[in-house]
């Protein structure tokens, strides 16, 4: 398990990213050239809590002694949190049964100056109760193609949304969604249409229509990135 922040995930070539960093360590380490397996991909700007990868080695470094000594080799946005030992047929991304996600709203009067790359500010008082109401609609499983972004690459749309939740800390509102997959850009643009239901531009009941009309232009913006996380990845 690891956590990232600011750059994208995916291998790139000339481009820093979280996939060829942590390759290059564990080659560093170990002498060997590995495959690093995600549980899915993160855009530049997403922070990643708790990623979840895998990789073959036949190192016979200790499992315990990796996340220390890949730390050792990695910059300080990427840290590996813990090493484990899993079967041989084990997959980061098709074993993968569900995900949360987090987004992070700052809704104080003034935004954070300390804290402004990891939350996403509207200064408009937003009504918590309503996006309460709204966020319910998404749960179950939908077509969500009205809440994904233009050019993905998955063949369905379909998704399943266990648990919804909007948690209020002081001047932040925690959005978070924990589904079996999410659609390129989904939970930002969800994110984004419950914005626009605590501003009175959307109204909470008219969710479950927009789901089913699967109409992108009537879902909310696209939120951006910096406020966003991925926070477990869960394989029982």
């Amino acid at each position: 398990m690891m956590e990232k922040t600011l750059t994208g995930w995916q291998k790139q070539p000339r481009k820093l990213n979280i996939q060829g960093e942590i390759e290059r360590a564990i080659e560093l380490i170990t002498g060997e050239q590995v495959d690093l397996t995600a549980s899915g991909r993160t855009d530049a700007g997403v922070h990643a809590i708790g990623q979840v990868a895998n990789f073959k080695t036949n190192s016979n470094l200790p499992t315990e002694k990796f996340a220390i000594a890949i730390n050792s080799k990695l910059k300080k946005s990427i840290r590996i949190q813990r090493a484990e030992e899993v079967e041989e047929r084990f997959h980061s991304r098709y074993n993968c049964k569900q995900k949360t996600y987090r987004y992070i709203i700052n809704n104080g009067e003034q935004g954070s100056a300390i804290y402004r790359n990891l939350e996403y500010y509207v200064p408009i008082k937003l009504n918590i109760e309503e996006m309460k109401k709204a966020i319910k609609y998404f749960e179950g499983e939908h077509d969500f193609k009205g809440f994904k972004a233009s050019g993905t690459s998955s063949k369905s749309s379909v998704r399943k949304i266990y648990k919804t939740n909007i948690i209020e800390e002081g001047e932040r509102i925690v959005i978070e969604l924990t589904g079996n997959g999410f659609l390129y850009n989904m939970v930002r643009i969800i994110a984004g249409t419950l914005v626009e239901v605590g501003l009175g531009k959307i109204k909470q009941e008219e969710i479950a229509s927009i789901i089913e009309s699967k109409d992108r232009t009537r879902a909310g913006k696209t939120l951006p990135p910096h406020a966003l996380y991925l926070v477990k990845v869960e394989y029982e």
